[in-house]
């Protein structure tokens, strides 16, 4: 036992300083406060109808009417539970979110470089490295937490790719099959995506390898047990996965029907869309220096600021002057905003760059080539003829946003190589001339371009912004921006030297080891300082202590205005609000309360989002009223007010005439001049499912909502005569079935994005009900599946176990 815990020490080790690093980051979790996030606070605003559903039922929903008038559910809030690796990712969050994020993103790295043959103290180093990048703390501050959950997956699947590989097939078929399973269930397949770029290379990589030495069975062998594992982790996940492709195609990540502007469409989202937040060229380079373009929009600048100075010189109050500072934007690149940069750390930078020089074969290659393409990728629009072609004719790429996130590829990467290098140094693998070659040739390329910024950054950059010009419109005097432009300068000046200083520090504490001056521990423990001094400070800037609430605020995010209480008192079943109050495409705190005519969601259905593009957004009444917007909420003397609205035409009507539409554009466009309280118009594909219908109505004529369930609504009717009816309901065939007194009956798309039907003459029941039929069967998949993997894991345990008893 005690060979065992010998063993076992530096491991428990690690994990406990990755423990204690994640409070200490964190640490006003301890006191009982929380973070506040963004999205978060937008997800609790889009998700509550569903989860009141969930707890009041048992069930999944499946879809909800709170956010753009209503959509699926599946990329919202839905609980697949034949997944049992829900439960193992509870068991590795045992530390509260958002902490949990820093924890398993540092344990899962230092798994990988365990695996890579690094022994526990440099992967503890390595896994700093790797773990401390400031986008992954930007992107907790901001609520992307599936985006961090896929990204502290990613580290630990690709150990389970170089265990198959290096020949350990079972163990390779155990991480593999867990952590890609856990990486799908996260639902972030962007992150996914751009993981499979790094796996491909180091697949190529270790198939060259095996070329050289004739091993391809052996190459063949692992391949097979990782597609196994991978089968398996997709089977986990294949409700999850069916049902965001399916709809995908559905929303504005799928294609259009539209014919105009298509020379900016994708089979995708537009191009347009896809690489607003572009890199610029030379932005890459905040990689090195954080601040080269000033950092993040809303960086506050202070009272040591010529921007303040400058202020308080004209003559506005220092309270005032302080909080103009906070509002004006120190970044002044070619994104729309940022909230930091995606700093890797000169150290880390320092490290890869020795890697170029000093580690060889297929790997390095692989992951130099890997880099490279993520970097370039990165630049989006700034690089059109690349990018261009990957939206255009790479498989799946043009259904994500913002193509900068693809730097996570070079996040991942970058440590990788520098630990790698580190390794040969450490173990003393490397000659003499070759090694003071490369840290000279190392610090002199990373140095370099620190000082010739420090130098040379005031000559080269503008540090103007298009922004700056919207900012001088909106009344700000142009003086203001000269000292702001003082002020970004002085940030690129101090952090080019900050990084100069770790560039240096790192080649004397190498330098100083390959001469013997210091020994291995005291290595180890200085570049883990340097990584850790120079990323987690930088990270202080973008998420600190400041940022957390107290726990009550944060969980309850949203508080009810008077007019949110005013249009709460009204106990119709189902209407929509329109809140002019808030941006109202872009804010879920409207659903928290009500069913919104907007909402907060990168996949929205493609058809609603053009009826916002081009009618919504213009104020076109009757595309209000035949939504049902029952409430307006506007600005009054004293805070938001709610304004009534007498045209909304109700849950469901009738109509007398059917106008024909020959094609999308057509469609759309007679939400132009159409009456909805009098006509519909219908796509010709539907003249099949269309009915005789009669074209005047009786007096006794009545349809009313009486039951409503997110997934489930009913209407009670009478009709002398059939009759063309229109439901303000969102057209979403993949699982809405229509039945009239209980037998299925047709519904087809009307005006664009609503439902329509023809109902039959007399006193009749009508039912919608949302029952994806592949929903059940493909639980009972993933079910299978986890159980399987969990099988694994245990067969492994076990055998490992026994292995280990036997070599003791």
């Amino acid at each position: 036992m005690n060979a065992l815990l010998k063993r076992a020490l530096p491991h428990l080790i690690a994990i406990g300083f990755f423990v204690i690093a994640s409070y200490a980051y964190f640490s006003p979790m301890l006191g009982g406060k929380a973070l506040p996030q963004h999205d978060i606070e937008q997800f609790k605003g889009s998700a509550k109808e569903l989860i009141g559903y969930r707890e009041r039922t048992g069930e999944e929903a499946l879809w909800t009417n709170s956010m753009f008038g209503g959509m699926p559910a599946y990329l919202i809030s839905t609980v697949y539970k034949g997944n049992l690796l829900r439960y193992i990712d509870r068991a590795l969050s045992f530390i509260e979110r958002p902490a949990n994020f820093m924890f398993i993103t540092l344990l899962g790295f230092y798994v990988l470089l365990i695996v890579m043959g690094l022994n526990p103290w440099l992967s503890i180093v390595g896994a700093f490295a790797y773990g401390l990048s400031s986008y992954f703390f930007i992107v907790i501050a901001a609520g992307h937490n599936a985006k961090m959950h896929a990204i502290a997956y990613v580290a630990p699947m690709i150990a389970g790719l170089v265990l198959a590989y290096r020949g350990k097939y079972l163990g390779g078929l155990t991480l593999f099959s867990l952590f890609f399973g856990l990486n799908l269930y996260t639902g972030h397949p962007q992150i996914t995506y751009y993981a499979a770029f790094i796996m491909f290379a180091m697949a190529v990589a270790y198939f060259a390898e095996a070329l050289m030495k004739s091993q391809l069975m052996g190459f063949a062998k692992a391949s097979s047990i990782l597609i196994l594992a991978a089968i398996l982790a997709i089977g986990a996940n294949t409700a999850r996965l069916y049902f965001t492709y399916d709809y995908g195609k559905d929303s504005i990540r799928g294609p259009s029907e539209l014919q105009r502007h298509t020379q900016n469409q994708t089979s995708g989202l537009d191009k347009d869309y896809a690489t607003a937040w572009s890199y610029g060229r030379t932005e890459t380079l905040n990689m090195l220096i954080p601040n080269l373009y000033g950092g993040a929009s809303n960086a506050d600048l202070g009272v040591d600021s010529e921007t303040y100075k400058s202020l308080v010189k004209n003559g506005v109050q220092r309270n005032q002057a302080r909080t103009i500072v906070k509002q004006l934007p120190a970044y002044w690149g070619p994104q729309p905003m940022t909230s930091g940069p995606v700093y890797i750390g000169a150290t880390v930078i320092l490290l890869f760059v020795l890697g170029l020089f000093l580690v060889r074969g297929p790997l390095k290659w692989a992951i130099v080539a890997v880099t490279a393409l993520g970097i370039a990728l990165a630049m989006g629009k700034y690089l059109p003829w690349l990018t261009n072609l990957f939206l255009d004719s790479f498989p799946g790429y043009n259904k994500f946003r913002t193509v900068s996130m693809i730097l996570y590829i070079a996040e991942f990467t970058m440590p990788l190589l520098g630990m790698l290098a580190l390794k040969q140094i450490y173990d003393g693998q490397i000659d003499k001339k070759r090694f003071l070659l490369s840290l000279k040739l190392s610090i002199g390329l990373v140095g370099g371009i620190c000082l010739f910024f420090l130098l040379f950054g005031k000559a080269v950059f503008t540090f103007e912004s298009y922004n700056d010009m919207q900012y001088i419109a909106m009344g700000y005097p142009a003086w203001l921006f000269d000292a702001l432009m003082i002020d970004r300068a002085n940030l690129l000046k101090a952090d080019a030297l900050r990084s100069l200083a770790f560039v240096i520090l790192t080649g004397a504490v190498i330098l100083a080891y390959f001469y013997k001056k210091i020994k291995p521990m005291y290595l180890v423990a200085a570049i883990g300082v340097l990584v850790i001094a120079d990323l987690w400070t930088v990270n202080r800037r973008y998420l600190n202590n400041s940022h957390f609430k107290p726990k009550n605020k944060v969980e309850f995010p949203f508080t009810p205005s008077e007019a949110d209480k005013q249009i709460l008192a009204d106990n119709t079943l189902s209407f929509r609000v329109y809140n002019m109050t808030v941006s109202t495409f872009n804010d879920a705190s409207t659903s928290y309360f009500h069913q919104s005519i907007g909402g907060y969601h990168g996949a929205k259905l493609r058809r609603y989002q053009e009826v916002i593009d081009y009618h919504l957004s213009r104020q076109n009444p009757n595309v209000f009223n035949m939504l049902n917007t029952r409430y307006f909420i506007q600005e009054g003397k004293d805070g938001p007010t709610a304004m009534y609205n007498q045209w909304a035409l109700g849950n469901a009507w009738f109509v007398n005439e059917a106008i024909w539409a020959v094609d999308a554009d057509a469609e759309i466009d007679s939400l132009n001049f159409f009456k909805p309280q009098e006509n519909a118009t219908i796509d010709k594909r539907f003249e099949g499912v269309v009915s005789q219908f009669s074209q005047e109505g009786s007096e006794t004529d009545y349809i009313k909502l009486t039951s409503y369930e997110p997934n489930r609504l009913s209407y009670e009717y009478s009709l002398a005569n059939p009759r063309l009816t229109v439901f303000s309901e969102i057209y979403y065939p993949k699982g809405w079935t229509a039945y009239v007194n209980g037998e299925k009956a047709d519904h087809f798309r009307v005006n664009y994005i609503l439902r329509g039907m023809v109902l039959p003459a007399g006193n009749n029941e009508v039912v919608f009900e949302f029952k994806p039929k592949l929903f059940g069967t493909l639980s009972r998949v993933e079910l299978a599946s986890s159980v399987l993997i969990i099988l694994i894991i245990i067969g492994w345990i076990t055998a490992e176990w026994v292995y280990i008893r036997k070599s003791l």
